[in-house]
């Protein structure tokens, strides 16, 4: 399990930020000062999560449903030992991965550790994989509030190795010279929106 974190307790929670770990951490704030129904958004958001963590952990479907109901169980106990809303996600993600290696110690005969270590190491796990999609979604919700223009010159620059400036310059009707430093203001923008919460 984790350990008491530095942050004091009833810490306000960022509310501009909409990706899952800041619908979790507002969750779990909300429950924890009081709000009796907030635990069922957390437990909403979190369980396929855990679920999947737990499954990673080559458990059996029964075991994996243990191990996120023992993670669940610590988190009532053991609430008091997270002092900043928004560790309770990596929290939650630590506690489960740990009890479902426990399981899957205690399920297998000595010798099939090997299986475990045969596994490749670069596999991401499904924590990463839900922390990479929301990023993702984030980036793709910014880059929504950007104008088409800039929209269209970043698709270009991003995913083009060597863009044609002259073609591009004729597509968005705008001077060659013009777009390293458009490029340059729709990249702050991206920016901006970004830090500000705008996704």
């Amino acid at each position: 399990m984790m350990g008491v974190m530095s942050a004091p307790r009833g810490a306000a929670v960022p509310q501009a930020g909409d990706g899952l770990w800041d619908r979790v951490a507002r969750a779990f704030a909300a429950w924890y000062d009081g709000a009796p129904d907030a635990i069922e958004e957390l437990v909403r958001l979190m369980t396929p999560v855990l679920w999947q963590v737990a499954r990673a952990s080559r458990i059996d479907a029964d075991d994996a449903a243990d191990a996120v109901q023992a993670t669940w169980l610590a988190l009532v106990r053991r609430a008091d030992s997270i002092a900043d809303p928004a560790a309770v996600a990596a929290w939650l993600l630590t506690t489960v991965r740990r009890e479902a290696i426990r399981r899957a110690r205690t399920a297998r005969p000595a010798g099939d550790d090997e299986e475990l270590t045969a596994l490749p190491a670069s596999d991401p796990q499904p924590d990463s994989l839900v922390v990479e999609r929301d990023e993702h979604r984030r980036l793709w919700a910014a880059v929504a509030t950007l104008t088409e223009r800039c929209r269209e010159l970043l698709r270009v620059v991003a995913f083009e190795q060597r863009p044609d400036y002259a073609a591009l310059s004729l597509r968005l009707g705008m001077p060659v010279g013009s777009i390293g430093p458009t490029r340059g203001r729709c990249l702050e923008k991206l920016r901006a929106a970004l830090a500000g919460g705008a996704a």
